[in-house]
């Protein structure tokens, strides 16, 4: 079987287990094979751990979920060092972030000290303690979760720390028919009657089609309409006096990147081996609402990101 085969028959198999969440599916691939790491926002219920759980299930590698709580320290995320008596020596004992999948479950309930301690291991790939520095595994990615109910006793995530996921995925409540079938699911697996695992996608498989990915043929059109979406966010008087009037901050270099990598990998999870405008704007909104600040005044008039990026989606042309 091909790569994308593989990874076709396990988004088959994931949208089994997962009902009425198709994007939350569609998005936790393409972070997988896009190498970058994944925000989540939704109510309570909206089966975001159970998708990152069957997706260990089905890949070659480990997975640890971290309850986010106001107590929690760096180091128990990262590891610590322990003393051995009998040698006099300290040990480094790695902590839950050593694994190839790792859940953060609730990140906005722990403070600033332990969420930088997770954003620095997402975006360097190691973790420092003391003087050494420690690879984490070649295959990592992390799940962060957010609930928009409830806002007491929460610590938000700065701008500059929400840069560095891939996406920011916003989730709702099923439609009536998914209703109806996650109601049989759950009976079904209640009575033990569990569906079959998939054949185990290897890392070595993952990573063949990241590099089938990124040699996918863009043409250099496709390549300056990313470049104008986000310059249309960095320079909006450009496009409107009211879209210069919503606007504080656009987009980083970051956003660049995460439109280019993430408009490939939804190309290639279609099956097509070049990469249209229409892929570009199928990711737009998940890569670039939580890179964009907007102005008192926007915030004020009940403007959203989503509201922001839709206009300048329209008025940026895409050819």
């Amino acid at each position: 079987m091909s790569h994308h085969e593989i990874i076709t028959e396990l988004k088959n198999w994931l949208s089994l287990q997962i009902i009425g969440q198709e994007r939350l599916i569609d998005r936790l691939l393409i972070a997988l094979l896009a190498d970058g790491h994944l925000l989540v926002e939704g109510a309570p219920g909206l089966a975001k751990t159970k998708a990152i759980k069957d997706l260990s299930r089905a890949i070659e590698g480990d997975f640890h979920r971290i309850q986010f709580t106001p107590d929690l320290l760096p180091s128990d995320i990262t590891g610590t060092e322990v003393y051995r008596p009998e040698d006099g020596t300290f040990v480094f004992q790695q902590g839950p972030i050593f694994h190839n999948l790792v859940l953060a479950d609730e990140i906005n309930r722990a403070p600033a000290k332990v969420q930088s301690a997770l954003l620095e291991a997402m975006g360097e790939h190691q973790v420092s303690v003391g003087r050494e520095s420690f690879q984490l595994p070649p295959l990592f990615l992390v799940m962060a979760t957010q609930n928009p109910i409830e806002q007491e006793g929460t610590y938000p995530l700065p701008e500059a720390q929400l840069d560095r996921f891939l996406m920011h995925v916003t989730i709702g409540y099923p439609k009536i028919e998914a209703e109806r079938k996650i109601l049989h699911l759950v009976r079904n697996e209640a009575a033990n009657h569990v569906a079959e695992t998939p054949r185990e996608v290897t890392q070595e498989c993952l990573f063949a089609a990241r590099l089938e990915i990124l040699n996918m043929h863009m043409a250099p059109e496709v390549e300056e309409y990313i470049i104008q979406l986000i310059m249309a966010t960095r320079t909006p008087e450009n496009y409107g006096e009211d879209l210069a009037s919503w606007l504080e901050y656009g987009a980083s270099p970051r956003g660049t990147i995460s439109l280019d990598r993430c408009a490939r990998a939804h190309a290639w999870i279609q099956g097509r081996d070049f990469v249209s405008p229409d892929d570009v704007q199928e990711v737009l909104f998940d890569c670039l609402r939580h890179r964009i600040l907007l102005s008192f005044e926007a915030e004020a008039s009940g403007i959203t990101p989503d509201k922001v990026l839709e206009t300048i989606r329209e008025r940026v042309p895409s050819a």
